[in-house]
């Protein structure tokens, strides 16, 4: 990828999550990235090839960032790195982390299926632990940790941070 095509991802990350996918046009986005329009549409072709080109990146970043989680055989271990992921995000990864959101809202875009092997690493992981319902007990620590990571994306890792200690207490971790 090249230097500008990295500035145009960049800035369109940007732009799309803090203004939304639907109110950001191109030339805004060319301008905001000091390229001209044309180099976007050369490489992305529209505003949605280049939209689709971030969802690829998601899609890499999230399976990287549960891989290890995913590889855990230590049930207890796979709901502790569970639980204290949201908390290891960078600040400068928050951008493209609220445009997740703003996705899943905006387009319905949910990754869903990208993100059943968490789930189901997260099902075991209660399995193993016995307890009686545990798809339901993955569904619900996901839902959770949804929110938390939105808390902290919207409103600072300060005000999510007691929540880590109750959910670690909670299971007993």
């Amino acid at each position: 990828m090249t230097e500008k095509q990295e500035k145009i991802l960049s800035s369109a990350l940007e732009l799309f999550a803090t203004e939304g996918y639907n109110a950001v046009p191109t030339n805004k986005i060319a301008k905001h990235a000091g390229v001209s329009e044309g180099l976007i549409f050369r490489h992305y072709k529209n505003k949605q090839g280049l939209l689709d080109a971030i969802l690829v990146q998601a899609f890499e970043k999230a399976a990287a960032l549960y891989a290890h989680i995913i590889a855990e055989q230590d049930p207890k271990q796979v709901l502790w790195k569970t639980i204290t992921l949201p908390f290891e995000v960078k600040k400068s990864e928050y951008h493209f982390w609220k445009l997740q959101f703003k996705l899943k809202w905006e387009l319905e875009i949910s990754g869903r299926e990208k993100m059943q092997p968490f789930i189901d690493k997260l099902q075991w992981a209660f399995e193993q632990l016995g307890y009686d319902e545990s798809k339901k007990e993955a569904e619900l620590l996901n839902h959770l940790l949804e929110g938390i990571a939105g808390g902290i994306i919207k409103e600072g890792l300060d005000s999510q941070a007691p929540l880590k200690g109750f959910l670690l207490k909670k299971y007993n971790l």
